[in-house]
């Protein structure tokens, strides 16, 4: 029993700090909206248009702003105070959802609107996203932030576990508006949690203040640095082919397996539950760097490839549960890599790059696999993705042996005598 209490206290350690507890628990609840949105959004598009290219279309939209102002969003996230900023990007994105759950309730709704709220939630996103990646940090410090970024991301698939399988049932029962009304709420929760914050025990990293060329600066120290380089061009493969779930999904539970909402739902809440259990694992036992970042973009690959074969639903229920499982790992593990690896005043700025590669390289991919999988079959979409993440996994093998990360030290980290780059990447 007591070796059981160690585990956990280990696996939920970040949550012993009070902000980062009530964070936790505005953000669970917040992101179960979220979630229910995502499946509404999917399943209403599809709906109106019949069509996985103007799925894509949408999905591209929404992740656009990220592409195109992504970078600049983390110069601003490391000159500011961030928890303000997401207490105001926060409520924007609430009366988002508003504004698409009355237009859909009151039977109003049609393409271009949806296409513009998209593009709404987008530019919020783009700003909102690096301010939170780089806040965990100052909520933890550097010896939880891994077990917190861990945290997180199964805080986010529990959300999707649960999230879309509320969804499935309330589209079939009430009607897709209800979905965003919901989210619309949910914001106040995460709102709430920032504010209420102990901001004296923040550990803050020190504004860059306004300089000219930040953004250029940011380029030059990832590129200068392949430690931080290589996992943003594996993030950014994955990121644009593999992760297009919203886009292959509906076209699986409506043209696979003949389903309705409810099996929409269901199998993105398999994915859900698989994230859940790995998210766990890798909060207890996860390792950042170069090496474990490509293992686990190998298993990402196999288990995708894996749900574009099953040919039946309750395999693919299967199938999509080790994605899950895969993808958190992958997502946390080169999340808490860049983290680890970049200096407190780059942070926002890294992170913002982290956010480019993984949903601004959507507008690219999320078309690309609709067009996919308009001409051929949803099977396909999802073999594309397998084949984007094994090639990642190989630039990242490619990349580890010649850099010599392939290696494991035993050398445990202390906060008085941090780990040199090359032992950190191997750290465990």
């Amino acid at each position: 029993m007591s070796r059981l209490f160690a585990v956990a206290r280990k696996t939920f350690s970040a949550l012993s700090i009070p902000n980062f507890r009530r964070f936790f628990i505005g953000q669970s609840i917040s992101l179960v909206g979220t979630w229910m949105q995502s499946i509404a959004q999917s399943w209403l598009v599809f709906r109106l248009t019949h069509s996985a290219t103007d799925l894509g279309f949408v999905v591209a939209l929404q992740t656009l702003p990220v592409l195109l102002l992504g970078a600049y969003g983390g110069v601003i996230a490391d000159r500011v105070d961030k928890r303000k900023l997401m207490v105001i990007l926060q409520s924007l994105m609430g009366l988002q959802a508003l504004a698409l759950g009355i237009l859909t309730v009151t039977h109003l709704v049609s393409f271009w609107q949806i296409c513009l709220l998209a593009v709404i939630l987008g530019l919020n996103n783009t700003f909102e996203n690096p301010a939170r990646q780089s806040f965990v940090l100052e909520m933890v410090g550097g010896e939880r932030v891994r077990n917190a970024v861990s945290l997180n991301s199964t805080m986010v698939n529990g959300a999707r576990a649960i999230g879309p399988a509320i969804a499935g049932l309330i589209i079939a029962v009430a009607g897709v508006g209800v979905c965003f009304l919901f989210n619309a709420a949910s914001f106040v929760a995460v709102v709430y949690s920032l504010r209420s914050m102990e901001v004296a025990t923040l550990l803050r990293s020190e504004p860059a203040g306004r300089a000219k060329g930040q953004m250029r600066e940011g380029f030059r120290y990832v590129a200068k640095e392949p430690r931080l380089l290589v996992p943003l061009i594996m993030c950014a493969i994955v990121g644009m082919l593999t992760y297009e779930f919203q886009v292959s999904l509906p076209v699986v539970a409506s043209e696979t397996f003949h389903g309705g909402a409810a099996t929409y739902g269901f199998l993105t809440a398999a994915m859900g539950v698989g994230a859940v259990l790995g998210g766990l694992v890798t909060a207890n036992r996860g390792r950042t760097g170069l090496w474990p970042l490509t293992i686990a973009g190998a298993s990402f690959g196999l288990v995708v490839l894996w749900a574009a074969l099953a040919p039946l639903l309750g395999l693919e229920f299967v199938a999509l549960a080790a994605v899950g499982w895969a993808s958190v790992t992958f997502l946390a593990t080169g999340n808490s890599t860049l983290q680890l690896e970049a200096t407190p005043s780059m942070r926002g700025r890294v992170m913002s790059l982290w956010s480019v590669a993984f949903m601004g390289s959507t507008p690219i991919g999320g078309p690309a696999i609709g067009w996919v999988i308009a001409v051929s079959n949803a099977r396909v979409g999802l073999g594309v993705g397998a084949l984007a993440a094994l090639v990642a996994a190989a630039i990242g093998f490619v990349a580890a042996e010649r850099l010599g990360l392939s290696g494991r030290s035993k050398r445990p980290r202390s906060a008085e005598a941090p780990l040199t780059p090359l032992e950190l990447a191997a750290d465990d």
